[in-house]
């Protein structure tokens, strides 16, 4: 499956911004579906990560309480939510999947994650 990240932007600090990440195909009931981001000089970072079955949540610290992840069956689309925007949220960010055979609890590791498509760019200014 390939994936489609959209909905990055220029904002200024303290407005939203939802993105999204299209599947090209199914999404199967035990996968995990997460975003990562990476800025200019840094290493890749955890934002968060849901159950495709439960839609269970995982975020990483620095998000955690701004940003929210949600799916859609239907669409086979994941969104991130961004609330409260700081300059520090300012990165490439990039969807993700782990195609997992059971239920599996979510991690944070993004070496088990899949990385299939371009990711998208937002830019918060102060």
């Amino acid at each position: 499956v390939q994936l489609q990240a959209s909905g990055g932007g220029l904002v200024q600090a303290g407005d939203s911004l939802r993105l999204s990440c299209s599947a090209s195909g199914d999404i199967f009931s035990n996968w995990h579906m997460g975003w990562f981001r990476q800025a200019p000089g840094k290493e890749r970072e955890f934002v968060a990560a849901l159950t495709w079955r439960e839609a269970n949540k995982l975020y990483g610290e620095s998000v955690k309480g701004r940003f929210r992840i949600s799916r859609d069956g239907a669409k086979n689309t994941v969104y991130l939510e961004m609330n409260s925007l700081k300059p520090e949220d300012t990165a490439v960010y990039y969807c993700a999947v782990r195609q997992l055979p059971s239920r599996t609890p979510l991690i944070a590791s993004g070496a088990q994650y899949d990385f299939r498509g371009q990711g998208t760019q937002v830019t918060v200014s102060s």
